[in-house]
């Protein structure tokens, strides 16, 4: 059964908006570059479309196998940057899926990256991790226990794909590994109380005791989306209660780092994500007022997860999330004012590179408004917005740098314009956005056509 808080849920705990394949509004058309300005012997300097032909770069293929030479250019791109955000117009496009495993390959190989951070829950991150580090576990029965409610669509061949190349890399440098992390909040997962528990026994008695009952009550036996759902059965006031309890969880690790710093280090982490999860759903979803902290608090978490992880392992990072997460600049400043890659740039400046992903048409999955999961099309982007102008490039599928490109092509960046922002529920929360890519992204991933993702549950 679809509850009025799970349907709010699906449209904006993993999406973060939907979009457009509608015709754009009457100031989207306004602010494409009229015919007129541009002089015609110009229009092959002057026009942005034009102008990105000059230094974009094309992609050989969309699929994950085969050379990589095609991604060099992406690699200077990249440079120096420590985590590398890459987006998706969709959360369950093909391409988009193979496009980003293609590029953490390129990023594993040539630029020593070794960590994939996914917009999943912190506990799924740890036991993907175990399977691809250690070979822990069954790949279908974790993914198909881990990925579910709005996370369902992250449950595909394509994903799939990539972590058994993850786990076929680690089995061949078994000292060097790829590993998995989940930056998200949206489930804390029965081994994180697990791990945390240990801790405290092993530290004493009396702080496992404390630890235990903080935590009684808390710790799942269903699956994920029972779970969550039970979860937001429960009145406002006794969601507001588990989180001061978790919190407390917290403050009472923090006085207690016992002999291993390492693996106080960690348990704290863990207790942090736990108290992470029963923070956002200790906000009152039934208020729409409230909608947009509990949004800018989970762009926060995911931030700080990440960087957490990175100082902490010292590995450089590729993120996948929606462009919403991965954005420099929010999609939707109504309800999400802030987001992951804002909050990214903030902590580690030139550090963190943002990369968009978008595509002119295709087929994706997402929930309707039944909350049933559908294919849907998108028609061919419409005269004015940002996509009908990336498509005129000569290249079928592209990268280009949003930070160096000739002036008519940085003037047509920094206006803003209608574009694709297609989240787990269509239609949803952010139809067309207006947005000004040079202020958004880094670094722009284009692709013509794509095709909804091969579900496997």
């Amino acid at each position: 059964m679809i509850t009025t808080r799970k349907f709010l849920l699906a449209a904006l705990l993993v999406p973060l908006g939907a979009t457009l394949v509608v015709t754009p509004t009457a100031s989207a058309a306004a602010s494409a570059p009229a015919a007129s300005s541009v002089s015609s012997d110009a229009a092959a300097f002057r026009s942005p479309e034009a102008a990105l032909d000059r230094v974009a770069h094309p992609l050989r293929t969309t699929e994950p196998r085969g050379s990589l030479a095609d991604l060099r250019p992406f690699g200077a791109m990249v440079g120096d940057a420590k985590v590398v955000g890459v987006g998706e117009a969709t959360h369950s496009s093909h391409e988009f899926v193979t496009v980003k495993h293609r590029v953490f390959r390129y990023l594993v190989e040539e630029k020593g990256f070794r960590t994939f951070a996914f917009e999943a829950a912190w506990s799924s991150g740890l036991r993907i991790d175990a399977y691809l580090t250690r070979g822990e576990g069954d790949l279908k029965q974790i993914m198909d226990e881990e990925f579910q409610g709005t996370y369902r669509w992250w449950n595909n061949a394509e994903s799939r794909d990539l972590l058994q190349w993850m786990r076929a890399y680690n089995v061949r440098h078994p000292d060097d590994p790829v590993h998995f992390v989940g930056d998200d909040n949206g489930f804390a997962g029965p081994g994180l109380y697990d791990k945390v528990n240990a801790f405290a026994a092993a530290s004493s008695p009396e702080l496992a005791a404390q630890i235990a009952e903080l935590y009684r009550g808390l710790r799942p036996t269903t699956s994920a989306s029972t779970y969550v759902d039970d979860y937001f059965s429960k009145p406002l006031a006794d969601r507001k209660e588990l989180a001061e309890r978790t919190g407390r969880a917290v403050d009472l690790l923090k006085q207690h780092p016992g002999a291993d710093a390492d693996a106080h280090a960690w348990a704290l982490q863990h207790a942090t994500a736990i108290h992470q999860m029963t923070t956002l759903y200790a906000f009152d979803w039934d208020d729409p007022h409230n909608i947009p902290a509990a949004m800018v608090y989970r762009d926060r978490v995911m931030a700080d997860n990440v960087a957490w992880w990175q100082q902490r392992t010292g590995t450089k990072i590729m993120i996948s999330a929606h462009n919403t997460h991965t954005a420099l600049k929010t999609y939707a400043p109504a309800s999400h004012p802030r987001v992951q890659g804002e909050f990214l740039r903030e902590q580690l400046g030139t550090g963190y590179l943002s990369v968009g992903l978008t595509f002119n048409q295709g087929t994706f999955n997402a929930f309707n408004h039944d909350g049933a999961p559908q294919r849907f099309t998108a028609a061919p982007a419409a005269p004015g917005t940002a996509e009908h102008t990336l498509d005129k490039v000569r290249y079928r599928d592209y990268v280009v740098d949003l930070r160096n490109v000739p002036s008519a092509a940085r003037t047509w960046l920094a206006e803003p314009h209608t574009i694709k922002n297609i989240g787990a529920t269509y239609p949803g929360i952010a139809d067309a956005p207006q947005i000004r890519l040079s202020q958004t992204h880094d670094v722009l991933i284009h692709l013509q056509q794509v095709q909804a993702a091969h579900m496997l549950n």
